[in-house]
């Protein structure tokens, strides 16, 4: 894209009172947005209200230093920094499915798939284009083959474990995992997509939809995560360089999260959480939406249950998604999220096997008085066993001094 085109795109987003409703019809009306501002007020009119058309006539103060901005932001795609690329609507590589969704972006801002250009010898002067090409490709061949899953920003640790196990086995059956990178269910999604990389593979596994300009990252711990999903996946914005982490940017970016898959699998979440926004957005679209079940004395648990009230698919394992979707994957998944259920010899020291322990538990939080009074154990003998778990990964320690059993993989 030259630096003429780039600022007449960016100056139709800028524009006061033009959002993407108001853009698209302009755009169709007359053409390239550059077009667009050689339009005399009376041709303006036809498509827009007076204030808008009058707006169009004026340079946005901002436009000059963010143009600045996001020119320099592309140059860099040729550096060491990871390939850069901005799609407008109407190019060939604006991903088709984001053309069927209320409301889509006049921009889409696309940082990531370094991998995908490392070990091709491309002469410096074509490496920024070539690189954004890739990108844009290999974006819209995952969207024939993705699933979006998202989540609580507080899960429970065993809501945590899920996103990331169900994301590797769902990344290994050849699927790429779009979330949103947020804190929770989100972070742990893309991570587990990561964890199912082998080495020397160029595989688009992961995709992070996020609410802030792609010169920031947000939340900051996810700083390392995010280079990572930049070398083996694509983030994604529709927001302009610079846009800082606002709260309405969050659940509107989920439309985007909802067009670019073929389902959704929600893990965890409370009844008014945004993950069932990219549910409902989905379901809408009609594509699968998927929710594992929790215990019922759960607040995280209840937007799922309520999913599943209304007729979303319940699954236990990746296998039970990947079989719905009519995607064949090896058989070993199916074992991916079976409970190691081995019960170690019994002892003579007054304890009990660590499986009689793990059965005492349950599924739910448990206090350690409630958990005593089931198991008959000294509060001594008991600790201890927990501790023995918890560093085996069996068990984890809640606020409130509650305990929960895990399930691994």
């Amino acid at each position: 894209m030259e630096r003429e085109e780039l600022a007449a795109w960016l100056r139709l987003t800028l524009t006061s009172g033009v959002g993407n409703e108001s853009g698209r019809k302009l755009l169709a009306a007359f053409g390239l947005p550059g077009a667009v501002f050689e339009q005399p007020t009376a041709a303006l009119l036809q498509v827009v209200n007076a204030a808008q058309a009058s707006a169009l006539r004026t340079e946005p103060p901002e436009l000059a230093p963010l143009l600045e901005r996001t020119w320099n932001w592309l140059q860099e795609a040729g550096s060491d920094s990871e390939p850069r690329q901005i799609v407008v609507l109407g190019d060939a590589d604006y991903p088709e499915s984001l053309l069927h969704i209320e409301d889509p972006p006049l921009m889409l801002y696309l940082l990531g798939a370094r991998k995908c250009i490392s070990d091709r010898p491309i002469a410096p002067v074509d490496i920024a284009l070539t690189a954004a090409n890739l990108i844009a490709n290999r974006l819209a061949a995952s969207v024939l083959h993705s699933i979006a899953v998202v989540g609580s920003r507080n899960p429970t640790p065993q809501g945590a474990a899920n996103a990331r196990q169900f994301a590797k086995a769902l990344a290994l059956a050849g699927l790429t995992v779009v979330s949103g990178l947020a804190l929770g269910v989100d972070g742990a999604a893309h991570e587990g997509a990561l964890d199912s990389l082998m080495p020397g593979s160029d595989r688009l596994v992961t995709v992070a939809v996020v609410g802030t300009g792609l010169d920031r990252v947000y939340p900051r711990k996810h700083l390392d995560l995010a280079h990572r999903i930049a070398q083996n996946g694509v983030i994604m914005s529709e927001y302009p360089l610079g846009t800082p982490p606002l709260a309405p940017n969050f659940p509107k970016r989920n439309r985007l999260i909802a067009g670019l898959t073929q389902g959704t699998l929600v893990i965890e979440a409370a009844l008014k959480s945004g993950s069932l926004i990219t549910a409902r957005l989905s379901a809408e679209q009609g594509k699968d939406v998927f929710a594992i079940p929790g215990s019922i004395h759960s607040t995280q648990a209840r937007g799922c249950h309520a999913l599943i009230k209304q007729g979303a698919k319940l699954v236990e394992s990746a296998q039970d998604v990947l079989e719905e979707m009519k995607i064949d994957a090896s058989a070993s998944l199916a074992g991916s999220f079976m409970v190691d259920c081995e019960s170690s010899a019994a002892t003579t020291d007054g304890s009990i096997a660590n499986q009689d322990l793990l059965d005492a538990l349950g599924f739910d939080p448990v206090g350690l008085d409630a958990l005593q009074a089931r198991c008959g154990l000294d509060a001594a003998n008991l600790q201890a066993q927990l501790m023995t778990l918890e560093l085996d990964g069996r068990v984890a320690r809640l606020p409130g001094g509650l305990f929960q059993r895990m399930t691994t993989g």
